[in-house]
């Protein structure tokens, strides 16, 4: 039999090991233990034992184990109550009844301590109730408990998780000895706020008054200087944590892998990776994505067969999200095909934060049926789902599904904002339905998105290209400060109706504004330019883009062929193409310099670009036919035979023309030669009167130009 003294040594050792206990099922364990081998007598009447026990239960979560502790302790002191508002304060859902509990306990006549405030000031952020915060403030105050180094550091962090960083500086300038704790509280803070630098400022201030850092200090600064993709900086912390000595702990060293990804430096990043002994998954998902971030999308591939061999832990959705991010300019056989099947095996094809990669992937690589799959398999839909469906459809070229997919969203109860209702405007601009656009913009106006840039550059390119060119005008003169989209949209717009004047009139103002014109601004420029005729000022752009450094693209070579070839420059436009680096659009610029070549009847020209497009094509339908019309202009019948036979023995035929107009919210659609539309009868009849008012017209014409001979 025991001795007394050694049962109380055990019971010693039993409540000792209450405070490192966080699985309920052991503290339940514990706690019977307790009740068996305690003497009784020894602790029935002091609440210490009590008081154990129930911040063991606070500490595993059990709100009701710990009141029943609570509730039948003979004997509470100031401790007592402090575990049980602790233990709710570490639950957000049950965060009102901490102050139920301070009530009653003001009721039994304590007085709340630093503790008590540490707890409801905790209980306080989680509410987000700034009042209540500023409730607790004034009662530490009255309390006279401000001076507790341990209230000031959790006022520190209720300010900051209100986002008043100045009222949190005031806390911390009041603070006499600043710990490392309070110096962490206020960096977070700052950086919580977006005041990154001030973070790192009060950084360099720390080190420089002798507070020593923590493996913490250093974890926070140097997600700051990934958020800020300062390398050097991050180089210099990485320098101190060595220098310095600090333990490096698991997620210092993932806060170090996140610096070096961030900042696109891949190299130090998998030094860094390679020096954990046991990567968690963070580790993980942060090296796949800076093999993601640059580019690496093999790389990242090989990473995550390591992770699924080498790894205990299953990915999760972010992991996923990375990795199709990575693979997305890959063969989608090769790569994104089987990733989705392990997303599929892994169970999160029901996640949007997968799905929505996922989409994107597909409408890259113009697999619409898949995207849309991927789509209608996932349940609960967010907004960022939504609209990457109808940006895909949108780029696509498929604005009527996009329409619809946006008033289906709408009517599922999502609220619309700037993205979708630019991506639905984008593909409205491809449609000859100005009134969906117009309903478009009602919506922009009533959520208040009118005013963001993407949506007035998509409302002006979207007006613009229906043919209303005074309401693009006008949205853009509304917008007080246009940035290049806006400028862009309204130079299409203009290039769009032919007016050349008015597009180089908005470069000269994005000029004197001081604004870097971008690939997007010259394609309208020049293309106006072309339809014009403006051959000195298209030149004069040209040469302004090699000046300024702004690559030339496969679209920019075109409007410049397209230029010079319409003005009858055939040998400069060939000269162009020679120095194209595109050669794989090549064919499309000769067959611009073949058609000009027709129109000013330039058979040596036309020829040569008709054998370079048909070098590589020799089935090309458009050339032939092209290179027909030239011998036809140029009097060699003979070697029109010879094409036109040529032509009926490959049995090439051109695809018909397609055109559509909206009547009376009804959209007509009219193929070339196609008699089958249910109101051809009157359309014929439209024409015909046209062409009998065009006889009559030209008649008048001829009779006043006879009067006018008489009167000569």
């Amino acid at each position: 039999m025991p001795s007394t003294h050694e049962l109380i040594s055990f019971t010693s050792l039993l409540i000792q090991r209450c405070s490192s206990i966080t699985c309920l099922k052991q503290a339940r364990q514990l706690h019977a233990l307790i009740l068996t081998s305690t003497p009784i007598s020894h602790h029935a009447h002091s609440p210490f034992l009590h008081n154990h026990i129930l911040t063991m239960y606070g500490k595993c979560g059990s709100l009701d184990g710990a009141c029943l502790v609570f509730d039948k302790m003979p004997q509470r002191n100031i401790v007592s109550y402090n575990s049980l508002i602790a233990a709710y304060a570490r639950l957000p859902s049950n965060a009102n009844s901490a102050f139920e509990v301070l009530a009653r306990m003001r009721y039994d006549c304590f007085s709340p301590n630093g503790s008590t405030f540490t707890s409801l000031l905790r209980t306080s952020s989680c509410l987000g109730d700034w009042f209540v915060g500023l409730a607790i403030h004034c009662q530490i105050v009255k309390f006279g408990v401000l001076c507790d180094a341990w209230v000031q550091t959790a006022l520190l962090g209720l300010y900051s998780s209100y986002g008043d960083v100045n009222s949190a500086k005031g806390i911390f300038r009041n603070i006499d000895f600043k710990d490392a704790i309070a110096w962490n509280c206020i960096i977070s803070g700052n950086l919580k706020n977006n005041s990154i630098w001030e973070g790192l400022y009060l950084f360099v201030e720390m080190v420089t008054k002798g507070a020593i850092p923590t493996e913490v200090t250093y974890s926070l600064v140097l997600n700051a200087c990934a958020r800020l993709g300062d390398h050097l900086c991050g180089r210099l912390v990485h320098g101190l944590v060595v220098v310095t000595g600090v333990p490096i702990d698991l997620p210092l060293q993932n806060s170090l892998l996140h610096m070096y990804t961030r900042c696109s430096d891949t190299k130090s990043a998998l030094t860094v990776f390679r020096g954990i002994k046991s990567p968690d998954l963070v580790s993980w998902n942060s090296m796949l994505s800076g093999f993601a971030e640059s580019g690496d999308g093999e790389q990242a591939v090989h990473l995550f067969i390591l992770l699924l061999r080498a790894y205990a832990a299953t990915p999760d959705e972010y992991t996923f999200a990375v990795l199709i991010d990575a693979v997305v300019e890959l063969p989608p056989a090769e790569y994104g095909d089987p990733l989705h099947a392990q997303v599929v095996k892994f169970g999160c094809n029901q996640s949007v934060f997968v799905g929505t990669p996922l989409i994107s992937m597909y409408f890259r690589n113009e697999r619409t049926e898949d995207a849309e799959r991927v789509f209608h398999f996932i349940s609960k839909k967010d907004l960022v789902l939504w609209t990457e469906m109808i940006t895909g459809y949108s780029k696509m070229g498929d604005g009527e599904n996009a329409v619809k997919l946006f008033f289906k969203m709408g009517q599922e109860g999502h609220r619309f904002d700037s993205f979708a209702l630019s991506s639905t405007l984008n593909g409205c601009a491809d449609l000859a339905t100005p009134r969906q656009g117009e309903m478009i913009h009602c919506q922009a106006i009533k959520t208040g998105c009118n005013e963001e840039m993407s949506v007035c550059g998509s409302l002006i390119d979207m007006y613009a290209k229906n043919g209303d060119l005074d309401a693009a005008g006008s949205v853009f003169s509304v917008v007080s400060n246009p940035d290049l989209k806006c400028w862009n949209s309204m130079i299409g717009g203009c290039s769009h109706h032919g007016k050349a004047e008015m597009a180089l009139t908005l470069f000269d103002c994005i000029i004197r504004r001081g604004m870097k014109p971008d690939q997007v601004t010259f394609i309208s420029l020049i293309t106006a330019c072309s339809h014009r005729g403006f051959v000195s000022k298209g030149k004069y752009l040209w040469n302004y883009m090699k000046e300024n450094e702004i690559a030339a693209g496969p679209k920019h070579y075109s409007c410049m062929v397209s230029l010079l070839s319409r003005a009858g420059l055939l040998e400069e436009a060939e000269e162009l193409i020679s120095e194209s680096p595109f050669q794989e659009s090549c064919a499309e610029l000769w067959r611009t310099v073949l058609s000009s070549s027709v129109a000013s009847k330039n058979l040596a020209v036309g020829v040569r670009a008709a054998d370079q497009i048909l070098k590589s094509n020799p089935d090309d339908s458009a050339s032939h036919m092209l290179l027909s019309n030239l011998y036809a202009v140029t009097g060699r019948w003979d070697r029109v035979l010879e094409i036109r036979k040529r032509i009926r023995g490959m049995m090439l035929e051109k695809d018909p023309g397609l055109s559509w107009i909206e009547v009376s919210k009804v959209l007509n659609v009219f193929w070339s030669g196609d008699q089958s539309h249910s109101r051809t009868d009157d359309v014929q009849a439209v024409i015909h009167g046209l062409q009998a008012n065009l006889v009559v017209r030209s008649n008048l014409d001829e009779f006043d130009a006879k009067i006018a001979a008489c009167y000569a």
